[in-house]
């Protein structure tokens, strides 16, 4: 058991986990757990300062916007950490990022397309937690907004 799936028992989510083989793609993955790209959600750790991080949930057809996301933010730089710090701000290397079991709670930002089922990372390679949106972004205390193109 990953300390993402862990995390969602320890906060009631009803899911469904997909464990598959590593994939070379998002598609790949969308494939093997059976969901539309759209539905395969990308977790993306970002900078606003030295100790300041944000989860940000993104559909899997779609890109961060950045200057929508750093308006909502009220800030006028975001970064993408390295590989090294992302994994010493959430506790797992990239490719398994997910706000469930991360070793800080920072806060969740949410793209308002995210709705019905999706699956995000399990917290392992080939790994997949399938949720319904709207009770994870309860849970994670989400703010959901448009910040993606």
């Amino acid at each position: 058991m990953t300390k993402a799936i862990e995390a969602a028992d320890q906060l009631g989510l009803s899911y469904e986990v997909t464990r598959h083989g590593r994939v070379n793609s998002l598609e790949e993955a969308a494939a093997a757990r059976g969901i539309e790209p759209a539905d395969l959600i990308k977790t993306i750790v970002v900078r606003l300062s030295d100790d300041d991080y944000r989860f940000v949930l993104v559909p899997g057809d779609r890109e961060i916007a950045w200057p929508k996301l750093r308006s909502l933010l009220g800030v006028n730089r975001i970064s993408m950490p390295d590989k090294g710090t992302a994994f010493a701000v959430t506790g797992y290397v990239r490719g398994t990022i997910t706000p469930l079991g991360s070793t800080h709670a920072w806060p969740v930002v949410a793209d308002e397309r995210i709705t019905g089922t999706i699956s995000l990372g399990g917290g392992d390679h080939g790994v997949g937690i399938t949720v319904a949106a709207e009770d994870l972004f309860k849970a994670l205390n989400a703010t959901v907004a448009d910040v993606t193109d």
